[in-house]
């Protein structure tokens, strides 16, 4: 239930970004400096990280100001401002403060976020991919994931992330859902291939969900993987979602095969001229009983790939496009953030999961409430546990410690919810023993390098 309190920041927060995207266009710095000083009156920033925005501000060649310059210019005003009102203020602000205290109220693990699969329909079928594999069986109805995300409100999760499957085979639902529940953020991982101008209207008139769409490489990679013609079919998408002023990004998963290229400037410029903001990087799991653990990268090819994208964050990486390293950004969110600590995720049928790896509970949202969800043993051993490692370069209890994810499941019962083929977690582990063990002297090389910057400024010239 919304307080008036937070009705009133809420109009106070639209009043003044509206007021900055005005001001933008006539004057960059200024309109800037006026989100960041409001940001700054609602203590989002530290002292130090407040002046070093305010310098980059400042600084009209700095990439990150041209990035926000261009994101503040060329999204459509709606799809800008309900962004920063969700993400920012109503998930960012309103709802870290619920969480906070729902955690010391249960005693549990309180998410940030939560990801979770409409479906597991998709309509391709992607070479290695669990979800192509689940068939079209399972959906999650409209009123479950309604009353989720009722539920996620109320313990202060405003931010919600969708997959599958293909999400965007249930685009009515989530359009619906997207309607219904304004004060909320959605990002949606799709495969790019069911977007089209009649959902692009939709999309901007909402202005609530931003997408990332997967892409594994140029044309030959990528389709060799997802299909002949996708490439194609998803730079499309992209031209399409820029023409109508909408937030998007892309979502590679990295392998031994492909790191070099995905991290590659010319593939960089091609998605930031097609209109990407933002890619996520995946670290390859060796999930299912099929998976092929040769695809996980080596010590020497995990070290380029962090130095590669640390570099390309640098300025002297010099490409305006936000970064993130899901399995190698450990250290600036302390480690793991499944089970609840920030994340979990819910399969498309029902399963309450640690995390979208992992592939086991003992609750469902069709049995459980998201409360109880929570409080499962499995969580409960996430939350005794975190951090997994001190080393953030080793941050996952099966890729990197899979003796602790052996424990965790044996110890509170939890069963596999694998959706293809019941996969044991001595079997899912097995996979990642000697990884773990190749990886453990590298890692502590890397950490002692990158491990203990204390200010922003020293840790940029480690990484540059």
């Amino acid at each position: 239930m919304q307080t008036i309190k937070n009705l009133f920041e809420r109009q106070t927060a639209k009043f003044i970004i509206d007021r900055a995207i005005s001001k933008v266009k006539a004057n960059p710095e200024d309109g800037m400096m006026d989100l960041l000083s409001y940001a700054e009156k609602l203590h989002v920033f530290q002292d130090a990280t407040f002046e070093s925005a305010k310098k980059i501000i400042q600084d009209p060649q700095n990439k990150w100001t041209r990035l926000a310059k261009s994101l503040i210019c060329d999204t459509h005003p709606n799809v800008l401002r309900m962004n920063l009102l969700n993400a920012g203020y109503q998930a960012g602000l309103y709802g870290s403060k619920i969480q906070r205290e729902i955690r010391k109220k249960l005693n549990t693990n309180v998410p940030w976020t939560i990801l979770f699969d409409p479906t597991s329909a998709c309509n391709l079928k992607c070479v290695g991919c669990w979800a192509a594999e689940y068939g079209h069986q399972l959906n999650l109805s409209y009123a479950e994931m309604d009353n989720l995300i009722t539920q996620g409100k109320e313990i202060g999760t405003y931010f919600y992330l969708l997959t599958g499957g293909e999400p965007l085979t249930r685009k009515r639902d989530i359009l619906k859902l997207a309607e219904k529940h304004h004060q909320c953020a959605f990002h949606i991982f799709t495969n790019g291939t069911l977007i089209d101008e009649e959902f692009c209207k939709e999309v901007q008139r909402l202005g609530n969900l931003t997408f990332a769409l997967s892409l594994e490489g140029f044309e030959d990679e990528n389709d060799l993987r997802r299909g002949q013609g996708v490439f194609q079919r998803v730079s499309h998408s992209m031209e399409l979602m820029k023409e109508y002023g909408l937030i998007f990004g892309a979502a590679i998963c990295y392998t031994s095969a492909n790191y070099k290229t995905v991290t590659s400037d010319e593939f960089l410029e091609y998605i930031i001229e097609k209109g990407a903001r933002l890619a996520w990087y995946f670290h390859y799991m060796p999930v299912g009983v099929d998976a092929e653990p040769k695809l996980m990268l080596n010590p020497a090819q995990r070290e380029t790939m962090i130095r590669r994208i640390r570099y390309l964050r640098s300025e002297k990486g010099n490409h305006p496009i936000s970064l993130i390293d899901f399995q190698n950004d450990g250290q600036f969110i302390n480690g793991c953030i499944a089970g609840g600590k920030d994340y979990l995720h819910i399969n498309a049928n029902g399963d309450v999961e640690p995390c979208v790896f992992i592939h086991y509970s003992t609750a469902n949202i069709r049995t459980h409430t998201l409360k109880e969800a929570l409080a499962q043993p499995l969580f409960m051993a996430y939350r005794a546990r975190q951090p997994f490692n001190s080393n953030h370069f080793r941050p996952c209890p099966m890729l990197e410690n899979p003796e602790i994810l052996r424990k965790m499941v044996k110890e509170s019962g939890a069963k596999s919810t694998d959706l293809i083929q019941e996969e044991s977690v001595e079997h899912l582990c097995s996979k990642c023993d000697l990884y773990a063990a190749q990886w453990k002297n590298k890692s502590e090389e890397l950490w002692e390098i990158y491990g203990n910057h204390t200010e922003t400024e020293d840790f940029m010239k480690k990484i540059s």
